[in-house]
């Protein structure tokens, strides 16, 4: 039995200071290209452990990504706005087309659909690197906090 090697973490307390590191991004193995409070870029390489039973990616694997691009692009936007936080309360995920490791990475990127005071909506895009192809889509709809629960403001 071999050691599988710890996946790298995200980037995403080197781009967005005072956020702990993606530990649940690491696993899928998203990597933030460009983090901005109107724009997420990720891209994910994947290989045969996203895959299901069936040769292809698990649908999980894009509600993950999908999860994960909006969080940091909402999270971004509330702190910018001088917020502490979001928390996500819908994901809506639809699978277009099937993917697997031999077609390569995929790319996602998210943008905000709406961006108020109390509620957030991101929608993202996740495409194959290789063809551009639309592979899945999907939205996160966030409360806005105006304050962290005490259990999240004691880390």
């Amino acid at each position: 039995m071999t050691a599988e090697k710890e996946p790298r973490l995200a980037p995403a307390s080197e781009t967005r200071p005072g956020i702990g590191p993606d530990g649940w991004g690491a696993q899928v193995g998203q990597e933030l290209l460009e983090v901005s409070p109107e724009r997420v870029r990720a891209r994910i390489e994947i290989t045969a452990r996203h895959h299901q039973p069936y040769g292809i990616v698990h649908g999980g694997v894009y509600c993950s990504i999908v999860e994960g691009v909006a969080s940091v692009g909402a999270g971004t936007a509330a702190m910018k706005a001088g917020l502490p936080g979001i928390v996500g309360v819908a994901n809506a995920t639809d699978f277009l087309r099937s993917h697997s490791a031999a077609q390569g990475a995929l790319l996602a990127e998210g943008r905000p659909v709406h961006t108020g005071r109390s509620l957030a909506l991101w929608q993202v895009e996740i495409r194959r690197e290789s063809d551009d192809k639309l592979v899945a889509r999907g939205q996160v709809r966030f409360s806005v906090l105006s304050q962290l629960p005490a259990e999240r403001a004691r880390g």
